[in-house]
């Protein structure tokens, strides 16, 4: 069953996560139309490598134009409309940029997965939970309500400004009228009349005057309320959602939502702006004693010029943070001298900020950090933001070219800290402009959540770290002291991240077991660990007990083995990964002989192992682990080939292959058949020679096992086999199963 499939299957509130990453960028109609084709394509890889990316952009294209053909056949008008606009937009959009797209559709892919792997989970974890609460998304409808209703509001008072405009009009011409007649004409009874009359229109003036002002007042306080309370809440919680999406959580949306909200209220304001304005127009052609003009105008339009800068201030922000596009899942950590991307936007929409408004961005600024390392930003660092780049038409800038550059210190050196120093020094990008609008000046300022400046990509690990870290543990966006005594983190919250990591990056999460077994890793001990407090050294920083390697490179170098090297086994939930020794045994010890799991080595860096239950003449169960299988021999031999060709010579000398069921009791073909590679072909016996008169060799994965031996057994796997062991194996296996498996 395809990814696209089993999406499609899930619950509506896993679907409504799916909808909220599917726009104009890569619409849905066209994963739903090319799901098998797109997911057989390898856009990772395309979204580092230029050349592939142009190549899969042009294919994209013409799978589209088949689509076209094939619906233009059906008359289906509708989806030939649609074709037709999403190929226009996708050629127009990346012609220039083919690895934009690649990267657009990795993501949603990975994020498709991760979403697939959170359904399959029996609990949401904490934080999660927290991410999705009710009581969030009724404040998220009470606030688009609330900016409607002032937009009403405010449009309702130009009705307002309009009538006493037209009031006072009439007055003026009336009293203007009065004025030219003679003094004879004055005394008359119509004019004396006409006096009494002008004098109620002006009472109604007056009257209408501090409505209008009032209405004002009200629009003026409800936008105060509203963006000092939930709007405000608002943004931080959306910031805090990009916190936990940017270290693996679920993709954040909402932020258009927002623009909508804000771009409402500068509509609103500046709308208030002008009619007080006008009331000052009204104010130039009549006044008089008790005028309430004069007396609130300046006080209401100093409130909207304030509310305006606050407004304009919070709406700077950063939209995607700092990531290189070489590891477009571990952003804000930024290698010296190579490119990173970083997305602004204004979430006031306003045409007339179009190209309007440079930004210019900078590192450090007036920040002391923890070090004496200081950056410099390469490359084009002032850029202007548009509403052309973005899909959805919003006012961003997008830097796609900053390098960061180490200056060297004033004794001519750089710093010599060690590793951990390095990675936990927290450094801030920031960014300023200015905008200039209907005769108001403001100044805006924002920056990046903190990031990490590594110079050597073997610090990549331990920089992301304290990513996860920093992001997990707290919602300060500029604490670059954090790691001066960085604070515990809830045990289970971590270990929901630690979850993360691997549906993000290797498109399948941990269940509740592969957790628990992390769990008594970091802890020691079997508890309960949902209040466990556990500290930055003992994730980061303490070697393992017994080990040479933390806790964090262990498990870094396991994610990193999965994507190399087993990934599709990982995806299918194959390999069983964390499990202990002793919990193994227990598995196994019940099954059928030959029954056997996967699991990752707990001694050896990046290493996986299988292990099988055998039964023993006199009816003893006993089991059999592998040396792990490290990078190396893995770049050899695919893993799935491995198990399939795996062999023992037993005490008779008897090769067999012992692995039969994969826990509990898959048949083996059944479970890693699809990710065989080709059958191997036929192999020349020893004597018929070799080119150049060698005498041909042959890899296979082998070990032999005396029945009185419990210790760990080291395959003599990717070494040359000596002409009589193979002609041993050639009595009793055909060719066709002994493979060359390089």
């Amino acid at each position: 069953m395809s990814q696209w499939s089993q999406v499609q299957q899930l619950e509506i509130k896993f679907l409504e996560q799916v909808d909220q990453f599917y726009d104009d960028n890569f619409p849905m109609e066209i994963r739903h139309l090319l799901a098998q084709w797109i997911e057989s394509q390898d856009w990772e890889a395309a979204s580092n490598n230029e050349a592939m990316a142009t190549i899969l952009l042009q294919n994209l294209l013409i799978q589209v134009d088949e689509q076209l053909d094939r619906v233009s056949q059906e008359k289906n008008l509708l989806l030939i409309h649609n074709l037709k606009r999403i190929r226009k937009l996708l050629q127009g959009k990346y012609h220039g940029n083919p690895m934009h797209i690649a990267v657009i559709i990795s993501n949603c892919l990975r994020e498709e997965r991760r979403i697939l792997a959170a359904a399959s989970m029996p609990v949401q974890g904490p934080l999660e939970k927290s991410l999705q609460n009710s009581v969030v998304s009724e404040r998220q409808r009470n606030v688009e309500h609330k900016v409607s209703a002032i937009k009403n509001s405010a449009q309702m008072t130009d009705q307002d400004v309009k009538y006493l405009e037209d009031l006072q009009e009439e007055f003026d011409f009336r009293y203007k009228t009065i004025q030219s007649l003679e003094q004879s004409d004055k005394n008359s009874t119509l004019i004396k009349q006409e006096m009494l009359a002008l004098q109620a229109m002006l009472n109604t003036l007056d009257y209408k005057r501090k409505e209008v002002l009032s209405k004002i007042g009200r629009v003026i306080h409800e936008i105060d309320m509203l963006m000092s309370n939930m709007l405000t809440e608002e943004l931080l919680d959306w910031k805090r959602r990009q916190q936990i999406a940017c270290i693996g959580g679920p993709l954040h949306g909402g932020l258009d939502q927002l623009q909508n909200c804000f771009t409402l209220l500068a509509e609103s304001l500046f709308q208030v702006r002008r009619q007080l304005e006008k009331l000052d127009e009204l104010l130039t052609r009549l006044t008089y004693d008790g005028d309430p003009i004069p007396v609130q105008r300046p006080q209401l339009l100093e409130k909207v010029n304030f509310l305006l800068y606050n407004l304009f201030r919070n709406s700077f922000v950063v939209e995607r943070q700092p990531c290189m596009p070489t590891h477009p899942q571990r952003p804000m950590v930024l290698k010296t001298l190579i490119q990173f991307t970083v997305k602004l936007r204004l979430l006031i929409k306003l045409p007339e900020l179009n190209y309007q408004i440079r930004v210019k961005a900078t590192i450090d600024k007036n920040v002391s950090t923890v070090s004496n390392r200081r950056f410099v930003l390469c490359g084009t660092h002032v850029k202007a933001m548009n509403m052309d780049e973005s899909a959805n038409g919003s006012l961003s800038v997008e830097f796609r070219h900053l390098q960061p550059k180490e200056m060297k210190s004033s004794a001519g050196s750089k710093g010599n800290e060690g590793p951990h120093m390095v990675t936990e020094e927290l450094h801030s990008i920031s960014f300023e402009t200015q905008v200039c609008l209907y005769g108001l000046t403001i100044n805006l300022e924002t920056s990046s959540l903190p990031v990490v400046m590594i110079s050597n990509v073997s610090q990549l690990p331990n920089a992301w770290a304290s990513i996860i870290w920093y992001n997990l543990s707290t919602n300060d966006p500029q604490n670059l002291s954090f790691f001066n005594n960085p604070p515990a983190a809830t045990l289970s919250q971590l270990l929901e991240v630690l979850s993360w990591q691997f549906s993000s990056y290797v498109g399948r999460g941990l269940n509740s077991e592969q957790l628990s077994m992390l769990a008594e890793k970091l802890m020691g001990q079997q508890v309960s660990y949902n209040d466990y407090q556990l500290s930055w050294a003992k994730f980061c920083k303490e070697h393992l007990p017994g080990k040479s390697f933390t806790f964090w490179v262990w498990l870094e170098a396991i994610l990193d083995l999965i994507k190399k090297h087993i990934l599709p086994l990982w995806i299918d939930g194959y390999v069983m990964g964390f499990v202990s020794k002793e919990k193994e045994r227990i598995l196994l010890k019940d099954k059928t002989p030959g029954t056997f799991l996967l699991r990752f080595s707990e001694s050896n860096l990046g290493g996986i192992t299988f292990t099988w239950v055998d039964q023993l003449e006199n009816g003893d169960v006993t089991f059999h682990s592998v040396e792990p299988y490290n990078k190396g021999r893995l770049s050899a031999l695919p893993f799935a080939d491995i198990l399939r060709d795996y062999k023992v010579i037993m005490a008779d000398n008897v090769p067999e292959n012992p692995l039969k069921y994969l826990y509990p009791d898959i048949p083996k073909d059944t479970a890693f058949g699809k990710h065989y590679s080709c059958q191997p072909s036929e192999v020349s016996k020893p004597s018929d020679g070799g080119g150049k008169g060698y005498v041909p060799s042959v890899f296979i994965p082998v070990s032999k096992i005396l029945h009185d031996s419990t210790e760990q057994h080291s395959p003599s796997d990717l070494l040359p086999m000596s002409p009589s062991v193979y002609a041993v194996l050639r009595e009793h296996l055909s060719p066709t199963v002994i493979e060359t498996a390089v």
